[in-house]
């Protein structure tokens, strides 16, 4: 009798208790017990702190322009489980999840009794189900955002075209190292033999060592600021920012995307490299409009994303120190006369003291310190010390957002940011209470 998806999708959530496992062992194990996908995908392999999401998603949206069935792999999903697996912005269907659990139970099952590829990770079953669903379905090209790190992440099992490293900072530093450069070396594992890397905005300490990694594999480094670049302009009158790109073709003016943050046009630069090697490497003619209109439209769910005018509500999933620190820098740029109500939450196993630090610092700000339910998220009663005059605990989220949008005025900003599993709560509920729909 098949499965229904909510028994599908519990399965591959079973796995999850065995973690985050650095390591290829049990992901090669099991590519091999379906047919090894992974060596039959063209893929595009992107790295990075932060930026890869957006990235993959621009990325994602100029390919469209020229006709391609284009495969993406991301985490963590916003709204539905099946956006993380997803063929031109559309999830895998329930009935392709349902088949390919059925599919790999049993291979499972049979991988737990012997030692060396026992306790598959959920991550890791859907980076093969990824793999294997592009194959089945023929993608053009797939886009795949790495998990964590890079070099010993599940995903690094790919064989790719093209390979990003967006940007670089301290995250899962318990993992991936306590250094720039520490972290820059495990991001770099995912640069292949001969075939060229992508950089983002990345600071010099970090940069050499990718550089180094680089050499060592005789790869061609497209550096941020060196081999293309953005020129900021301004901001769009509507919502996104304006942007003039340089590459060796010359000048692209006045770039548009849709999404607010200035790290959104470094983001942008970098996809549009990507993209113009990938079409000089499979020799595609494409055109300016291309890029334009591909730009024009991206959506990238919880990343400054605007879900209300009046009151004016913001959703970003400032989920690190590095995150934090441009989301601060555009609230000061972009919304500088603004009384600004955050609501915030995290996993306990972030930096929390410096995220609060670099919120506080925010012109104007009252912020809401909240949890959420999740196993790992932070425990209120060691939040208790920051409270004073600017910072209010609030027991329960749903209760800050009623008690925000009740003392909001007309010209106030309110946002919710920190983990993406909390964003995404509030996102849902903010959405269903616009539809109408509160139940």
């Amino acid at each position: 009798m098949s499965l229904t998806i909510e028994e599908a999708i519990d399965w591959i959530h079973s796995r999850l208790p065995f973690g985050s496992r650095p390591g290829l062992d049990r992901v090669e194990a099991l590519l091999k017990r379906v047919g090894n996908p992974e060596e039959k995908v063209p893929t595009i392999h992107i790295a990075g702190t932060n930026g890869k999401g957006s990235t993959v998603t621009y990325l994602r949206c100029m390919l469209e322009e020229l006709g391609l069935t284009v495969g993406t792999f991301t985490s963590p999903y916003i709204e539905h489980f099946n956006e993380r697996i997803a063929i031109n912005g559309h999830g895998i269907s329930d009935n392709h999840i349902i088949q390919y659990v059925e599919k790999y139970q049993e291979l499972i099952k049979d991988m737990d009794q012997q030692p060396e590829s026992a306790g598959i990770t959920e991550f890791e079953t859907l980076t093969v189900m990824a793999l294997d669903y592009f194959l089945d379905e023929q993608v053009d090209i797939a886009i795949v955002e790495v998990g964590l790190g890079g070099l010993l992440d599940s995903t690094n099992v790919v064989k790719p075209m093209l390979t990003a490293i967006t940007t670089i900072g301290k995250d899962h530093t318990e993992i991936l190292g306590d250094t720039l450069e520490k972290i820059a070396f495990q991001k770099a594992g995912i640069i292949k033999e001969g075939i060229s890397v992508v950089t983002g905005n990345i600071e010099e300490e970090a940069f050499v060592v990718i550089n180094e990694v680089a050499a060592g594999k005789h790869s061609r480094v497209y550096r941020y600021e060196k081999d293309y670049k953005a020129e900021y302009r301004h901001p769009d009158k509507n919502w996104g920012e304006i942007f003039d790109f340089y590459g060796e073709a010359g000048k692209l003016p006045k770039v548009k995307v849709p999404l607010l943050g200035r790290h959104q046009v470094e983001n942008a630069a970098v996809s549009i490299q990507l993209f113009y090697l990938y079409c000089e490497m499979q020799q595609i003619n494409f055109t300016d409009r291309d890029v334009y209109q591909g730009l024009a439209q991206a959506q990238w769910p919880a990343r400054m994303e605007k879900i209300s005018d009046e009151p004016l509500i913001i959703l970003d999933g400032a989920h690190n120190d590095h995150a934090m620190r441009r989301l601060a820098e555009n609230l000061k740029k972009e919304f500088p006369n603004r009384d600004i109500h955050i609501l915030f939450s995290a996993l306990a196993s972030k930096n929390i003291d410096q995220m609060i630090a670099i919120l506080r610092k925010v012109p104007n700000v009252h912020l809401y310190l909240t949890t959420f339910d999740y196993p790992r998220a932070i425990d209120l009663t060691k939040m208790e010390h920051f409270e004073d005059d600017k910072t209010q605990i609030v027991s329960l989220w749903q209760f800050g957002l009623g008690e925000i949008l009740e003392k909001m005025s007309a010209d106030d900003l309110m946002l919710v940011t920190g983990s993406l599993y909390f964003v995404s709560q509030v996102r849902e509920l903010l959405l269903n209470i616009g539809s109408g729909d509160e139940s």
